[in-house]
């Protein structure tokens, strides 16, 4: 038995409470899990996991050999990273967690060059627009966009994160262009409902601040629809510069308020890349970063397209 091996299946089995969890999350069989379990139990004498049809759970003993396991496998990676480090190799495979909408954008589109640049570095990249635990997930590293909640994860802030005010020419040919947040209040707008409150934008200009109540046809959980609905004309939308620079260029989109910051929560500002704190930085998740740094630049090269005011 690949005791250390046996030891992440377990870990990972209890981390997620199920074999077939397990199984996937590290891309073996469900019968190799309960196998390589099954083995440490035998070897140990002892049993590990209470069974049951909903979920598994740890026996007194098994939670005991469950924190030893992962200090033990804490330790060997520090000891790997440390090694890499020596080296200055990336290499290895890099787990990834995305926003769905940014990933697709900005960060699929430039794989390609990284891994050509790392070719010891295999990529798995999770996009979705839930915040997951990277500690529980298994994931090397997160790209985050807003305000960052207090935890244990590293920061490092990859570009600015900036809203605008924005709406169709059709749109704009039926209704007049608002000349203070306060003129929102009796147009259509368009609501991102991941982030609440979804109805309340705000607004900086001067030091001065304001929230506006602002209503609408339609509020979705998803930029990029968000975006559509906007050049379909359906309403005023508050979206990234990341995800309008081409349409604002074109002439598809309007810029409205300019002079006004806007966004939809307080702290929502940044692009961060976040992993979990560790003695040595891992070579493939620093080599990660520093190329979406290079790439996005100083300012963003999607701020870099957008039409300059007039």
């Amino acid at each position: 038995m690949d005791y250390l091996a046996a030891m992440r299946l377990f870990v990972r089995t209890v981390e997620l409470g199920s074999f077939s969890k397990a199984a996937q999350d590290r891309s073996v069989k469900i019968s190799s899990v309960s196998r390589a379990v099954a083995a440490i139990e035998a070897d140990l004498g002892v049993a590990l996991l209470n069974r049951s049809t909903r979920r598994l759970h740890a026996t007194e003993a098994g939670q005991e050999f469950f924190e030893h396991a992962q200090r033990i496998l804490t330790q060997v990676e520090q000891a790997r990273d440390h090694l890499a480090s020596l080296n200055g190799r990336p290499q290895g495979l890099l787990r990834i967690n995305i926003p769905g909408a940014f990933g697709r954008r900005h960060i699929m589109p430039l794989l390609p060059d990284f891994l050509a640049r790392y070719p010891d570095i295999r990529i798995d990249a999770t996009l979705t627009d839930r915040t997951v635990d990277l500690i529980e997930a298994g994931a090397d590293l997160a790209i985050r966009i807003g305000a960052l909640v207090n935890s244990t994860l590293v920061a490092k802030k990859l570009a600015p994160h900036r809203r605008i005010l924005c709406a169709s020419p059709g749109y704009l040919a039926l209704h007049p262009a608002p000349t203070h947040p306060s003129d929102l209040a009796g147009q259509s707008c368009l609501r991102f409902s991941l982030l609440q409150p979804a109805d309340r934008w705000q607004f900086r200009r001067n030091g001065v601040e304001l929230g506006v109540t602002v209503d609408g046809p339609l509020s979705a959980n998803d930029s990029e629809a968000l975006l559509d609905a906007a050049l379909a004309g359906l309403g005023i939308a508050l979206l990234p510069t990341w995800l309008t620079a081409s349409d604002m260029n074109a002439g598809r989109l309007a810029t409205l308020l300019p002079d006004w910051q806007a966004s939809l929560a307080p702290g929502d500002r940044a692009i961060w890349g976040l992993y979990p704190p560790k003695k040595v930085v891992s070579p493939k998740v620093r080599a990660f970063l520093d190329f979406l740094d290079e790439r996005f630049g100083r300012p963003a090269y999607w701020d870099r397209q957008m039409p300059a005011e007039e």
